[in-house]
């Protein structure tokens, strides 16, 4: 189990029509396998697209093995899926994406408390940090909300 709900990963900067985009990994864990989740972020207005294409591994290094693996053209390929579906209220929705995965990730230690898999002190320890993180998250929603990417 990650450390957290999801880890980012850089994978490099690709070219297209001129545009360079940053391309990175989310890579989350879904209780059966990490699931990597490509974001392509333009290089001027930072704003982000994500491929809805999964990139699976049996851990996050073995993810964001096969997402390097990936030559331009297939990354390219990605782009512009993601850019044709692309939202229009982008931070609103990775920051919804974020507060998902700290609700997983806080039902995973639940669960793990609960049967015992997880020393007790350190999982309340957690669980509080994870509380603490998803009130964080909470109140960036607001400065998100109907704000649209330029």
């Amino acid at each position: 189990m990650p450390a957290s709900g999801s880890t980012e990963h850089p994978i490099r900067v690709i070219t297209i029509d001129s545009n360079k985009y940053l391309v990175s990994l989310r890579v989350g864990y879904d209780g059966v396998e990490y699931i990597g989740r490509l974001l392509f972020t333009d290089a001027t207005t930072k704003i982000f697209y994500q491929d809805h294409g999964g990139v699976p591994g049996i851990s996050v290094l073995d993810a964001v093995r096969k997402a390097k693996e990936f030559t331009d053209a297939q990354l390219q390929q990605r782009c512009h899926r993601a850019l044709s579906e692309k939202r229009r209220f982008g931070k609103l929705r990775r920051t919804t994406d974020e507060m998902i995965e700290k609700i997983k990730y806080l039902n995973r230690v639940a669960v793990g408390l609960e049967k015992g898999t997880i020393d007790r002190d350190g999982g309340n320890q957690e669980l509080e940090s994870i509380q603490g993180q998803l009130l964080e998250i909470v109140q960036r929603l607001r400065m998100h909300a109907g704000v649209e990417d330029e």
